[in-house]
């Protein structure tokens, strides 16, 4: 399994949650690994964690968390004793990042406990639970990730979730084994402006995640020019891994050699 050239230092990753839909899960990790790409999953509650670490495949980040929230006391403790859990399985795949988002969601993205307003103390609350997380990550060797998400679309009441929140919250525990998981498809959304969001947010970057907007497809489907971003981060030096996160607008295969394509920097 080679991996995918890009003819810059970053490397490229594909969720198997949402491409080659009509295929048992363990068979998509392998299609993808086949292909070259390191994997990303989400639940893993839900999958036979002995079946994937078979596959051989690099897995880039997974879900690092079961239940619970960032910004009440009660929601906290849940969601540090199921990062433990997500820690001893991301050691068997040997996953180096686990994700986290504002609070726990469904099976729909949507947000167990809605949130309309964040409250100072709820702020003080998340960047304690981010703090311990941290420190859970850093016996275990590992890396937390605090993903930005949109509200409008996909996520609605979500707390913390544009991307301005979660950097200052990584800038507010300052611990290297948490960083962001930059998604831009959700920051083009909330916020736009992505090639200067880059250039802020990339030394807080665990990882960088894409989609086209509208429709979450593949990079050349919608009105993000993703090349553009692909130079940014080759300008910036960036050495991390980018993860297609989207559905494909036609054939899978078809939608990583787009992907590909869009992140493939020529000089």
């Amino acid at each position: 399994m080679s991996a995918v050239t890009t003819g810059s230092g970053y490397r490229l990753a594909v969720s198997a949650e949402m491409l080659f839909l009509d295929l048992p899960f363990e068979e998509r990790v392998r299609r993808l690994a086949d292909r070259g790409y390191e994997v990303e999953i989400w639940d893993w509650t839900r999958k036979d964690v002995d079946a994937l670490a078979r596959t051989g495949a690099t897995f880039s980040s997974m879900t690092g968390y079961v239940t619970g929230t960032l910004a009440d006391p009660d929601g906290a403790e849940e969601l540090l004793r199921t990062a433990e859990q997500s820690l001893k399985v991301a050691e068997q795949l040997d996953c180096p990042r686990l994700n986290l988002h504002g609070t726990g969601l469904d099976d729909r993205g949507l947000p167990v406990v809605p949130t309309q307003v964040v409250t100072p103390e709820m702020w003080l609350t998340a960047a304690r639970t981010l703090t311990r997380v941290a420190e859970l990550g850093e016996r275990a060797g590992r890396v937390f990730t605090l993903e930005n998400l949109n509200t409008a679309v996909d996520h609605p009441g979500v707390p913390f979730a544009p991307a301005a929140d979660t950097i200052a919250l990584v800038e507010a525990v300052d611990n290297p084994h948490l960083r962001l998981n930059l998604d831009l498809y959700h920051a083009q959304i909330g916020e736009g402006n992505l090639v200067a969001l880059v250039e802020r947010a990339l030394p807080l970057v665990g990882e960088i995640q894409v989609a086209d907007v509208p429709g979450r497809c593949e990079p050349g489907t919608g009105e993000i020019h993703y090349p553009a971003v692909a130079a940014a981060l080759d300008r910036l030096g960036y050495t991390g891994v980018v993860g297609l996160e989207g559905r494909a607008s036609g054939d899978p295969d078809r939608a990583l050699d787009r992907f590909r394509e869009a992140f493939t920097v020529r000089r």
